[in-house]
Parts: C-alpha cells; structure tokens; sequence
C-alpha cells in the first residue's frame, strides 16, 4: 500500500505557499510563489483572483504534485486572505477584484450607515464583533451602493479558500469561521445566517452552505484535475481563513493559547471556549466546532518594515543586526504604525503612521528599531484589549517570516513582558491546511504531535521596565495627534481624486 501524503496551500496578502506533508506531520515538499497586491485608490486593497489566487494555486500545485513520488496524496485543504468580498456569477466567475479583509477600508460611511440601522449593542450580540473594515457586511452594502451592475450580477458570495473550494469541486460552499466575519450576516450564538439581516444587507444575494473546516465538502473534479495536475476525486477539505489555519498547525487549540502571526500585518488569535464579545476586538467562531476566538489585528507591521527598507536601500540582515546594537527605546523614537490606519483595537482608517523624536543624529538604524518597537507596542495594546474582555493569555505562540533573525520577537517580548514560544515548523498556514485535511480525512497521526515547539523568547526585565515608560506615551501619541492624522489622510484622499 502506498504511503500516504496531505497537501496544504494558503494564499497569503503578499505571497501563496504550499506543502506537501506525511501524516505524522514531516514535510516532504514545499513550495511558494510572490504576487502583487493592487491599491487603485487610497483605503483600496485588492487581488486579482485569477491572476493572483488561481494562478497561483495552479503553480503551487503542479510543483507539488510530482513531488509525492508515488505516495498517495490522501487529502487537500485550502486556506486564503480573510475575510474578503468576490462576487461572483452563477458560473464562479469573479465579477470584479476581490475587496481585501481590514486593510481595505472604502465602506467607511456603510459601517456607520449598517451600525445606526442594526444597533450597535444587537450586532455585538448577534455576531461577536462590532462592525469595523474588517467586516464583510458593509463592503457588500458598498458594492451595491457603488457598483449596482456588479451588484445585479452577483449570484455568489465568495472568499479566498471558498473560490478555490469551488475551481476545485464545484461546491458552493464557506466555512464557519469565515462566515462568522461576515458581520452582520452571520448569528455567531445560533452558528448560522442570519436570515433576517442577511436580507436587508445582501437583498437576493444566495448564501454560501455552511461547514466546518476539518469537514470534507466534495472532490476535485475532471476538469479540475486536469487543470491542476492533482488526482481526480482527490478530498477537499472546506478551509478557512489564514490565521485560523496557521494557529491550528502551531497547535493553538486550547483555551489561553494565544497567536501572534507576524507578517505584512500582525494578526492575533486567542482559543475560547465560551463567547465573549468585545468592542475593540472580533469575536469568531473557531476552527472546530464548539469554539471561540477572540481576534485581533494591525493593518501594518511587515509592511512598514518593508517601506522603511525600500526608503534606506537597506540589506535585511544588515539593518537587524545595526538595530539590534541600538538601545531600547531607540534614542527617546517612538512610532505609530498606523501607515494603512489602524484595525484593532482603535479602529481608525484614517489613522496615520507618526514618528516622534526625530533628530538629525538618529540614522537607519534607530528608524529600524523605533519601526520594531512601535509594532511591539501595538502587540501589547492589542493584548491588553484581550485581558479586557476576559481573554487571559496564558500561552503566546509566535509564527510568521518574522520570527526569523530573531530582534523583532526580542523586542514583542521586552515590550510585553511575556515569554513567546516559537515552534519547529513556521511555514504558515499551508501547514494547517493539510493537518485540517489530515483530521477531515481521517488520515493524520497524533496531530496533536505534529509540530513541537524549539525556542522560547524570554522577556528581557531591564528593557521590560524602560519600554514600560514607553508605552503611556505611545498610548498618548495617538490620542494627541488623532485631529492632524485625520485631516491629511483627507488631504490625502483629494490629492488622490485630483491625480
């Protein structure tokens, strides 16, 4: 009998990866592809999905394939950027660029508008989460206000992974996690649409059916097969979000664990067993059935370090290893890294990045530094929000390219005072796609055992207590420079309808 194999791919904001694993969870092959991301207007985030997303999903795969070597390929699950908006015809066929999760922030005025008509307090209740850009919601409210002949043609409400799920299977279908940030459609306590609202929100709109994300929902169909290279009647799993993949395979399951994903944005997932929702934070479904989470995220980490490197022209290594001789606090710099506004928890979109204390003595590698610390210090507020509404951190697990080099997660733990445990495999959440297919198809060996950890990050005390004094500040900055960032990021709207 062949040895069997599970296949994982994830479709991430600024690159897509894929693994081929065995079922006791040892990757035999991995694979990854860089994309673009489109922003045609300020506040505007987009892909493409079939240049971007299928494309791909169709490289990843036909690299990956040849790879089992005879193996049996037992299963495959899918994972993407989430939660997004692509309409879609009857057909699947995208209608127009998919809208991106909370970074993308044009429905603005439908938040308030949805926010005043449904009630603040009953859309807390109802979906976990008050209504902010992360919200699927608004943008289609957005889109039938702004696109109505888009609107008029959409038949189907697709994300990332449930696009694939149908180029794959032909299945309509979306997971629970993900309809759960489909606020205010989905009733997070009843686990199901919410028919009524729904209606009012997306009027003659079909709904996705419903799954977990461990559940089997079709097979990869002849077309599909030839298309991908991937084995005809293959199991798909219903995927999920990202984040929600990529916790799974860090083994971010019981109630305290707690996901830093560090990344072109700082995403963070928390395990509950009972809901508890909160106004700066989105409250989801979890992974499996009969969980919770509590969910944050920044619009910008990654990326700010990314922009900062393109400014100096700077090496990676180089800049870490300069900032890393820098001291704490980057010589009296202090950053807000609301460069694409702010997410959780002060939900901002126009918000804007802010760097206080500069002088002509402070160089590349101060900036570099003050970049990591402003991020750290995002990190804390967002988990003292969490500690706020009931959601101990008892355990910080760190994943993501930025765990590598090893100053940045230094940093998160000095800023916070908490110890981040870092495990053997950071390859993202194309790992916890096949481990979900594992557990879907019954095929994974003691996936609890799947991925152990290997480094610990422990908190330094004497940095601890100076970004202690830090961090009042930063809180400060925000509230005290909140008028000017607003009225530039209008600036910065009128320059942009001028161009």
């Amino acid at each position: 009998m062949a040895e069997k194999v599970l296949l994982g791919i994830d479709i991430g904001t600024a690159s897509s990866k894929g693994v081929l694993v065995a079922t006791d969870g040892r990757i035999i092959a991995r694979a990854s592809r860089p994309h673009e991301t489109s922003y045609p207007h300020p506040g505007w985030v987009e892909h493409d999905a079939e240049s971007v997303w299928w494309a791909d999903f169709l490289e990843l795969a036909r690299e990956l394939v040849p790879a089992a070597e005879g193996r049996e390929i037992a299963g495959l699950g899918v994972s993407g950027i989430g939660p997004v908006l692509l309409p879609a015809d009857g057909d699947g066929k995208p209608l127009r660029p998919a809208i991106l999760y909370g970074v993308d922030t044009r429905a603005t005025e439908e938040i308030a508008e949805l926010t005043e008509e449904f009630g603040a307090d009953e859309i807390l209740r109802r979906g976990g989460s008050a209504l902010s850009s992360q919200a699927v919601g608004p943008k289609i409210r957005w889109l039938a206000k702004h696109e109505p002949e888009v609107y008029e043609r959409t038949e189907m409400l697709l994300m990332c992974s449930s696009y694939l799920v149908h180029r794959l299977t032909g299945r309509y279908v979306l997971d629970h996690h993900s309809a759960s940030q489909c606020d205010p459609l989905y009733d997070l306590r009843a686990r199901d649409w919410s028919a009524d609202w729904a209606q009012r929100v997306a009027p003659g709109l079909p709904l996705p059916e419903l799954a977990w994300p461990t559940e089997v929902v079709g097979r990869v169909t002849a077309q599909a097969a030839a298309e991908t290279g991937l084995p005809e009647g293959l199991p798909v799993t219903a995927g999920t979000v990202d984040a929600w993949a990529e916790a799974t395979s860090v083994g971010v399951r019981e109630p305290g664990d707690v996901m830093l994903m560090y990344g072109t944005t700082m995403f963070f997932v928390q395990v509950l067993t009972y809901l508890q929702p909160h106004q700066a934070l989105w409250g989801t479904c979890g992974a499996f059935p009969d969980t919770y989470t509590l969910a944050a995220g920044m619009a910008t980490s990654g990326a700010v370090t990314q922009w900062l490197r393109g400014l100096v022209d700077g090496d990676f290594a180089q800049l870490v290893e300069e900032a890393s001789k820098v001291p704490a606090g980057s010589r009296g710099l202090l950053l807000l890294p609301y460069f694409a506004g702010e997410r959780t928890p002060i939900f901002d979109p126009d918000a804007r990045g802010i760097l206080a204390g500069l002088t002509t003595s402070h160089g590349h590698a101060e900036l570099y530094r003050a970049a990591l610390e402003g991020i750290g210090f995002g990190v804390r507020h967002n988990l003292a929000a969490m500690g706020e509404a009931g959601g101990t951190a008892r355990r910080l697990v760190a994943v993501g390219g930025g765990t590598q080099g090893g100053l940045w997660t230094q940093i998160v733990s000095d800023i916070t005072g908490q110890e981040q445990q870092i495990p053997a495999e950071t390859v993202g959440a194309a790992y916890g796609d096949a481990l979900l297919a594992g557990v879907g198809t019954g095929t994974a060996v003691a996936p609890d055992d799947w991925n152990p950890v290997t480094r610990t990050v422990r908190p330094n005390p004497e940095h601890t207590e100076r970004y202690d004094a830090y961090f009042g500040h930063y809180r400060d900055l925000y509230d005290s420079t909140v008028r000017i960032a607003h009225f530039l990021a209008g600036e910065q709207r009128a320059a942009d309808e001028r161009d």
